[in-house]
């Protein structure tokens, strides 16, 4: 198989596979193959760096890993777990209790402070407020924005936003964590936290990473660099 995003040589169970996965856009008489017949493996506490060029189907790689797009062809499984084969409820409520989403744009809800936003998944999982919002606080505190709590998304700059978003993700303790550029709005030294975080995560709580990014820096720090190129993942 050419495709080497496949790992074989470490003893973790795998939290993330991928068998033949396409995906495939129609656009009037032609069609736009985005994916191709795509391979990947991605063990529990193991951290996965995706680059490539703009356009080569990175963020498509990432919805179809988290359930968000459906593939032409092939299969996400997802600790045992068969995305397509999920109604759209089931795979929400899959999604909410395994996966954490990372985006490029943060995507919190304006209305609400940074607290509310953090503790938001744990309010629809069926959990209490107060409980909620306590450990929404410790998220915020391990991101550096517990100062910030109150504040709504309006009254916080865009690296500000970026750590509420990543605090609101990790609240949940997925088991898979997908991040689109997780540090792109963040200076330097929060971004340097924010690879704290995720080393440790990977390391006590076992979480899955993978990221997308076009920085090389925080691509090198992961345990495997893959390049999506033509549809394929490649060791890089």
């Amino acid at each position: 198989m050419s495709d080497a995003a496949i790992q074989q040589t470490t003893p973790r169970e795998i939290m993330l596979e991928c068998q033949g996965l396409s995906r495939v856009y129609s656009e009037g008489p032609h069609d736009l193959v985005v994916l191709d017949d795509l391979s990947l493996q991605v063990r529990a506490g193991e951290r996965v760096a995706v680059v490539g060029s703009s356009g080569s189907g990175k963020t498509t790689l990432l919805n179809l890993l988290g359930g968000l797009d459906l593939p032409s062809a092939g299969e996400v499984n997802v600790g045992g777990t068969v995305l397509h084969e999920l109604s759209e409820a089931e795979i929400g409520l899959f999604r909410n209790q395994h996966i954490g989403f990372v985006y490029q744009f943060h995507h919190l809800l304006a209305e609400f402070s940074a607290v509310e936003n953090v503790a938001l998944p744990l309010i629809i999982r069926g959990q209490r407020k107060k409980a909620a919002e306590e450990q929404a606080m410790r998220l915020l505190s391990r991101v550096g924005m517990e100062a910030r709590a109150d504040h709504k998304p309006g009254e916080l700059s865009g690296g500000e936003r970026q750590r509420v978003a990543i605090a609101r993700a990790l609240v949940t303790d997925p088991s898979l964590m997908l991040m689109d550029e997780p540090t792109g709005n963040l200076d330097q030294h929060t971004a340097a936290s924010i690879l704290s975080l995720i080393d440790e995560l990977a390391a006590t709580a076992r979480c899955a990473f993978v990221i997308v990014t076009h920085d090389q820096g925080l691509a090198a720090h992961q345990d495997r660099v893959l390049r999506l190129d033509e549809g394929r993942l490649h060791q890089e």
